[in-house]
């Protein structure tokens, strides 16, 4: 087994605006294919509303998790901006103006700097920057949890950086590959116990069973994992099929 495939990768989306309808999450359905270019998939995806009190206990519970984690929104300037504050709190540390925030921030607004501008550069103590291309504001890297604006144009480019720049080693594109299979006069239940043997022997493919949506007796089988496990599979799957009774 990989070291990848032992880790997982969450996201976390901060922000009152999706939780009441105002706004649709745009970052789940962009992250996924920059993932799966990369050879890496999504384990998790948690919503929190603009709660600093739940922010912080769901920031704790990631932390001791392990897991690498990408954070989107809540690091401005704003009162309704809490991700910084939390991610402190939760790690039991300070927040600080990182040198390398100063100098960005510095630079991108000149003689307009306040409080405000700078307050944006306040990280937990031990924290990194994440480079931002589009108005040099940055993001920031503690603990595998990395966090980027809410913004798409900045957010985006900058969870690509810290994959190619601190999770090269995990990636390999084409790694991992999936075949289909589609049923048609069957439901998914005389099935469980064929795909229950079909794990038993491949315990390393993921399998989905999808039956459909329009309530018709047809069911997708899917397989993924390495590209000679899933060819193996699906011939093995196949058998298993062929000797169902009828």
């Amino acid at each position: 087994m990989t070291e990848s495939s032992l880790i997982r990768f969450g996201l976390l989306l901060i922000g009152d605006e999706i939780l009441n309808g105002r706004k649709s999450d745009a970052h789940l359905p962009a992250m996924i294919p920059r993932f799966a270019q990369r050879g890496l998939e999504l384990s998790w995806v948690r919503m929190v509303t603009d709660d600093a009190g739940l922010i912080t206990q769901t920031l704790k519970q990631t932390f001791d998790s392990g897991d690498i984690v990408f954070s989107f929104g809540g690091i401005g300037a704003t009162p309704d901006d809490l991700t910084r504050q939390c991610a402190a709190a939760a790690l039991g540390v300070a927040l600080e103006l990182h040198p390398e925030a100063d100098t960005e921030i510095r630079a991108q607004v000149g003689d307009r700097l306040n409080a405000h501008h700078l307050r944006m550069g306040e990280f937990p103590v031990g924290s990194s920057v994440i480079p931002n291309p589009i108005n040099r504001i940055p993001g920031f890297s503690i603990n595998r949890h990395h966090f980027v604006p809410g913004f798409p144009d900045m957010a985006w480019p900058m969870v690509e950086w810290v994959l190619d720049h601190d999770y090269v080693h995990l990636q390999a594109p084409g790694r991992q590959v999936s075949q289909t299979l589609h049923l048609t006069d069957t439901s998914e239940g005389p099935l469980i116990p064929m795909m229950e043997t079909l794990l038993q022997e491949f315990p390393d493919l993921r399998l989905a069973c999808l039956p459909n949506a329009e309530h018709r007796r047809e069911v997708e089988l899917t397989l993924k994992g390495a590209p000679e496990q899933v060819v193996a599979g699906m011939n093995r799957m196949r058998e298993l099929l062929r000797a169902l009774p009828p």
